[in-house]
């Protein structure tokens, strides 16, 4: 496409012609020369031509459309659009708005800004509605575009529009802020600003020691600071626009934003002052739906991030019912957006959240999703399902998907109503093989969900094909990586021992696939790919300990035991427990270990400064106490490990005393002569403090792990019986402790 002049006609023909055509956007993307020059029509318009008086202020605005029109066009238009600097010529067109301006620029630019930089937030991600696939180089262009719009200066041109006399103004900078923030950092600078009168106020009013928002109620930084104190403002507009856009806008910085929705949560000092939250849900009320569902994503976001800073799981429940009463309404609306934001509030809300995802399975919401999917998915693939089925149906299979992967990660009845009466099956199978990549991942998520259950495992997944398919999808090579990681969570589940999918997926190249991802070097991937190893493993028999270790090899097994990645030493020490969980398993550790690689492993294990390490090293230690006598000679041959035992039994977390106490119980029951060296450890002793503790404080309050609760439990008195059985065993023999 080749547009010779540049004048207020021509741009308005142009953007008629590409508003829905991707062809247009794609053509008119690749004529970088005119990109430019329409770029730089936002501040530098070309002569009027004989055109009326005024239209060089007509042609900045109709560039500033255009370019808004093919910002969502493509990835080609996007990426002219960043070469061609589109975002810092917006923010140069606002900063330079004069009083005696068209009241129509800071509109049109805020818009265009607007428009532009949600294009560049959703390829940088995460993604708030669903799965897309960019180029790297793309990826690279945004997040280096994204982080300049949040730098001070930027922040300085934009956000003080909020609170600009025009209402478009306000609604498009509140849907930027709604859309385009998706980062901790990013909330962060958002939240922190304040316009330069405000900054001089806060620098005037700091002594060191006060808070602000405490001593006075009129500091920058109350209620969440200046940003979203504007923003309850907006809310409280009658305008519907503004309430979405505020809304939306609200719920992005309080998102995992525990400080901001703790403000927006409770009252304040002023009796006339509203309670944001309270206001928010009585939105969810609104007549409009747009409303109510910004309503209910805020309300969401504000009682999810306010739960984990008051208490683990105190998510306000009457308040959830006020959004899970919105979702239901919304599934059954006839606009796919309604439905599709209506699956992933639900999905923000009761992610995590055992509770609540009973209670929306109590409250018939699994039942209208589970409809909803089955209506628009066929299970008799074709051309029409696979290339002309409408995006907006793709968009809401995957968000009805992400919902019920979500919804059934718990419970096991809700997993078993799935596959049951539901009959779900059949629609998450198609699914995984769907040409949309979010389609793909989602289905994939729902396999990782329902294969928790033993009892779906064994009969529903294996019966149906969904468990091969899974795997399939999981060994495809140029599969999303994504994807592939989703398949991956639900390969976990399906190589467990009470799996009858574990010796086919060996079989079909399991472990080499493994090996493959872990050589890809992402951390998330190496420690899933060793959970996967590890669960292959647990009350396996020496044939598929021995094929499992010929692809990991004991040399790396040895190196992941020490990796600096906590995650990835905690897997690599699973492993060996498993290995070692009977005779031939510890026969065969000791025959691949030099005696010093193993001493060594099992002591840095054992003086690991994190829990997890230590209680899985723990059970490597106890597993291999059940060995012969001459394997047990290997830890008294080595002082350090019983000082590490010793430590562990006093300092750590009863689930790892328990193991290092049985491991004392099998040493000495093998060998009673052993008491000395225990003894000159300290270990009896401690074992006599373990019988003695009382019901409210442990062993040791203080130590490596002082940061437990020191509260009685079920675990302490499995310690303190195991610490009593070692105690008789010495007396049965007439040993004197």
């Amino acid at each position: 496409m080749t547009v010779r002049t540049i004048t207020t006609t021509t741009l308005k023909r142009l953007k008629n012609s590409v508003i829905g055509n991707p062809s247009a956007k794609l053509a008119l993307a690749q004529d970088s020369a005119f990109i430019h020059s329409l770029v730089s029509c936002l501040n530098h318009p070309p002569p009027s031509f004989g055109e009326a008086q005024g239209s060089q202020d007509d042609i900045r605005i109709e560039a500033a459309h255009v370019i808004s029109s093919i910002s969502y066009g493509s990835e080609e238009a996007l990426a002219s659009l960043l070469r061609a600097n589109a975002l810092q010529a917006f923010l140069d067109a606002l900063s330079t708005v004069k009083p005696l301006d068209p009241p129509a620029f800071k509109p049109a630019f805020a818009r265009g800004l607007r428009i532009l930089s949600c294009a560049i937030a959703d390829v940088v991600g995460p993604s708030q509605l669903g799965l897309r696939t960019w180029s790297a180089q793309l990826r690279a262009e945004s997040k280096a575009a994204l982080n300049y719009l949040l730098e001070f200066e930027c922040l300085d041109t934009y956000l003080p529009l909020l609170a600009s006399p025009s209402t478009q103004t306000s609604i498009s900078i509140a849907q930027l802020i709604g859309s385009a923030i998706r980062c901790e950092d990013h909330r962060n600078a958002i939240t922190d600003w304040l316009p330069l009168a405000d900054r001089l106020k806060e620098v005037k009013g700091k002594r060191g020691w006060e808070r602000p928002d405490m001593v006075n109620s009129t500091a920058p930084s109350r209620q969440g600071g200046w940003v979203v104190r504007n923003l309850i403002t907006l809310m409280q507009k009658k305008d519907l626009k503004l309430q979405e856009a505020a809304l939306s806008a609200i719920a992005a910085l309080a998102k995992d934003n525990p400080p901001v929705a703790g403000a927006l949560a409770k009252a304040s000092p002023d009796r006339d002052a509203i309670v944001p939250l309270s206001f928010v849900l009585s939105l969810t009320k609104s007549r409009a739906p747009d409303v109510q569902l910004a309503a209910s994503l805020c309300a969401t976001h504000i009682l999810r991030a306010n739960a984990s800073n008051v208490h683990p799981a105190s998510v306000d429940q009457i308040a959830a019912l006020n959004v899970i009463h919105v979702v239901n309404r919304m599934l059954a609306s006839e606009t796919p957006q309604h439905r599709i934001k209506a699956c992933y509030t639900l999905y923000y809300l009761v992610t995590d959240e055992k509770d609540l995802c009973q209670e929306v399975f109590d409250r018939g919401t699994l039942d209208k999703i589970a409809s909803l999917v089955k209506s628009i998915t066929p299970l008799e693939k074709g051309s029409e399902w696979e290339e002309d089925e409408p995006e907006s149906t793709i968009s809401l299979r995957e968000a009805a998907l992400t919902a019920i992967a979500t919804i059934s990660l718990f419970d096991h009845e809700i997993k078993r109503d799935i596959a049951d009466n539901l009959q779900l099956l059949p629609t998450i199978h198609v699914s995984l093989t769907h040409r949309n990549v979010g389609v793909r991942y989602a289905a994939s998520q729902c396999v990782r969900a329902l294969s928790r259950a033993v009892a779906v495992i064994r009969t529903n997944l294996m019966d149906t094909g969904v468990g091969l398919t899974v795997f399939q999808v999981f060994k495809k090579p140029d599969e999303d990586p994504r994807v592939t990681y989703a398949a991956l969570l639900a390969v976990c589940n399906l190589v467990n021992d009470f799996s009858p999918l574990r010796p086919i997926f060996v079989e079909q190249g399991l472990l080499p696939r493994l090996m493959q991802l872990h050589e890809v070097g992402d951390t998330d991937l190496r420690i899933n790919v060793l959970f996967a190893m590890k669960n292959l493993l647990r009350m396996s028999k020496i044939p598929l300990k021995r094929t499992t270790m010929a692809s990991l090899t004991w040399p790396l097994l040895t190196e992941l035991s020490a990796d600096p990645e906590v995650a990835i030493q905690e897997q690599a020490f699973s492993i060996l427990r498993n290995i070692a969980g009977d005779e031939p398993g510890v026969d065969f550790v000791f025959e691949s270990m030099s005696e010093e690689a193993l001493a060594t492993t099992i002591i840095t294990g054992l003086d690991s400064p994190h829990e997890d390490v230590t209680r899985e090293a723990a059970f490597f230690l106890g597993n291999l106490a059940n060995g012969s006598k001459a394997q047990q000679d290997l830890i008294f041959s080595h002082p350090h490990i019983l000082q590490s035992m010793h430590i562990c039994m006093a300092d750590a977390k009863s689930e790892t005393r328990c193991p290092i106490v049985s491991c004392v119980y099998e040493l000495l029951a093998a060998n009673p002569k052993r008491r000395h060296e225990f003894n000159e450890v300290g270990i009896i002793s401690t074992l006599r403090h373990m019988c003695d503790m009382t019901s409210t404080v442990s062993v040791s309050p203080g130590g490596r792990f002082s940061n437990h609760h020191h509260i009685h439990t079920e675990a302490d008195v499995e310690a303190a019986r195991g610490a009593r059985k070692v105690l008789d065993l010495l007396d049965r023999n007439g040993t004197e402790v």
